[in-house]
Parts: C-alpha cells; sequence; structure tokens
C-alpha cells in the first residue's frame, strides 16, 4: 500500500513538471518583484532600488497587544536625534489639533508644545529614518506623512487623544492613520512620559518615583533619547482601537523634543496629488500663517511642493490660481 502510494505521488510529481515547465521561471520573476530581505546576524536588511535600510529584531520588545505597541531601542543614533532638532530648532510653531467635525487645524489647550514639519526626504538624514521606519514596520514610505518635529518645555503637554480621525476630511487623504512611529529625541529628566491609559496589559510596570502622576493613569513609556514606540490606532480588521488613546504627559523637569510618523491605510502621496490636481487650494489649514511667516521660501519643498509632487499650501504661497 505504501509503496502503491508512492509511486502515484512520484507520477504526479513528474507529471506537473512535464506539463508545468513555467513555474519555476515564474517563480524567479516574482522573486524580482517582491523586495529582498537579507539577514546578517541580528539584522534584517530590506532591498529596495539601490538604497537599503535595516533594523534589528533584537531591539524591539512588544508592550501591549490593546493597544499594539513596540518599542525599538536606539533606533536613531545620537546624530540623527540632534540633526532633527537642529532642523527644527528657528521654525516651531504653536502645536495644532484636528478639529473633530471640521478637519482643520486648530488652536487648543489640549495641546500646548510646539512644532513643525519637515519635508519628506529633505535630506539625506530624513530619507534614511524615513526608510528605516518603513522597514521596520512594513508599510510603504508613501502612506506616511511628513515628520513632525515637537518641542515641550516645562508644564506642556498633549492631553490623551486619538490619531485616527472623526471627521471625513482628513480620511480623504490616504484614509485613517493606521499606525504612529513616535521617537524621542532627547532624554527628559521628569516627565514627559507617552501614557496609554485605556491599555490592557497583563506585565504590570513599575510604578515608582521616576514616574510622574499623569504616568501612573495609564501603561506609559519613558522618553530616552533614540528610542523610538510604534503602536497602530486600527485594530487588524482595520477598526478604530479604542485602546490607543494616548497623551503625553506634562513635562517636569527638563525639555523634550520629539519626532513623530503618522502612516496612513493608503498613500498618503497620491491623494495629496489628487486632491491638488487642476485645483488651487490648501491642503492645511495652517498654510496662510505659514506663508505670512515666509515658510513658502524657507520651506518650499513641502509649502509649494513640485510637477511630480505639488506642496501642501500652493494657493496661500501664490504658485497657482484660483
Amino acid at each position: 500500500m505504501d509503496a502503491r502510494f508512492f509511486l502515484a505521488l512520484s507520477l504526479c510529481f513528474f507529471f506537473f513538471l512535464f506539463f508545468f515547465p513555467h513555474v519555476s521561471h515564474s517563480r524567479a520573476r516574482i522573486s524580482d518583484v517582491i523586495p529582498k530581505k537579507q539577514t546578517v546576524g541580528s539584522l534584517i536588511r530590506m532591498k529596495r532600488g539601490p538604497s537599503s535600510a535595516t533594523f534589528d529584531p533584537s531591539r524591539v520588545s512588544q508592550l501591549s497587544w490593546s493597544p499594539r505597541a513596540f518599542i525599538y531601542k536606539n533606533f536613531l543614533s545620537e546624530e540623527e536625534c540632534d540633526h532633527l532638532i537642529n532642523l527644527a530648532k528657528d521654525k516651531l510653531e504653536v502645536s495644532m489639533v484636528a478639529d473633530n467635525d471640521s478637519g482643520k487645524s486648530i488652536k487648543s489647550e489640549v495641546r500646548t508644545s510646539s512644532g513643525m514639519f519637515l519635508s519628506k526626504a529633505q535630506d539625506e538624514v530624513v530619507s534614511n529614518i524615513e526608510s528605516k521606519i518603513a522597514a521596520w514596520t512594513f508599510l510603504p514610505i508613501e502612506n506616511g506623512e511628513a515628520m513632525q518635529i515637537l518641542h515641550y518645555e516645562n508644564g506642556q503637554k498633549y492631553e490623551p487623544h486619538f490619531d485616527y480621525f472623526h471627521d471625513k476630511a482628513n480620511q480623504e487623504l490616504g484614509g485613517h492613520r493606521v499606525a504612529t512611529v513616535l521617537m524621542y529625541l532627547s532624554n527628559v529628566e521628569k516627565g514627559g512620559e507617552t501614557v496609554f491609559p485605556h491599555a490592557q496589559v497583563k506585565t504590570v510596570e513599575a510604578k515608582d518615583e521616576v514616574l510622574s502622576d499623569c504616568a501612573k493613569n495609564g501603561y506609559s513609556v519613558k522618553p530616552f533619547k533614540g528610542d523610538a514606540l510604534l503602536f497602530f490606532s486600527l485594530l487588524p480588521n482595520a477598526t478604530t482601537d479604542p485602546n490607543s488613546l494616548h497623551g503625553s504627559c506634562p513635562v517636569i523637569e527638563g525639555e523634550k523634543w520629539s519626532a513623530t510618523k503618522w502612516i496612513h491605510v493608503r498613500s498618503f502621496e497620491d491623494s495629496i496629488r489628487q486632491g491638488t490636481s487642476g485645483e488651487c487650494k490648501d491642503a492645511n489649514a495652517n498654510c496662510f500663517t505659514w506663508a505670512k511667516a515666509g515658510e513658502c521660501e524657507k520651506n518650499p519643498v513641502y509649502m509649494v511642493g513640485s510637477e511630480d509632487l505639488p506642496g501642501f499650501c500652493r494657493k496661500s504661497c501664490k504658485v497657482c490660481s484660483s
């Protein structure tokens, strides 16, 4: 019985190879399309064309499954952190929040930090960081917004909020934000933790004097220079995750610098391109204020853009007519 079964299986195998010899060639063609993955020690290297990015899984720890949250120790080098801070220092504006009804950016006591947006691939350092984020998250670079640099001084905070949208206007730009990568660019002497009030975590973190009172109101992550926090605002079934509620605790001693990369379900770049194609309009409610402050000349890639990828503030920069 076993011999007959083996003979039948062998005949089927040779029959398949004889009549479908192209299968092995098809696999070769498919492998040319899929990004190549190489392992070097504990590193995973994702190759995409001439450039490549690496991430080290041994530095990543799971913090929570609800929400899905992970910490990557030393994601950025000291030099990368300092470079991002230097790019932002003289361009900071009062931080805004998205209005739940209109989707427009408005000032609010909920968020008291200052910040600014870099241009995507603004320089080699920024481009490499964006590639590292894509390699770690397995989410395309084009799905990400421009990186935002934030600065919190003593007493400044961001009350608990969601990164996914409640308004339809913002959802039209690449859909919901599916994931957030929060990179800590400085150490904070006290306070400034990222807190998840509704996180369902089985492992209990140590609650000691190092954490601020705010941080003890949920699962918290203390900022350390170079570390990166990844969390998902959507569940695996693509519905919003209420446990992704998070906030930035007030800085009590020192100051806090961070960089945020929001990543959407679909291409954010294509949405901006389609939204501005043939129309003269701004894609951000702050464009008029930024243009008056001279950002059209200081930050032309983001504000004005190019023929291939229009900027966010073409109307306020007066490079088109309505």
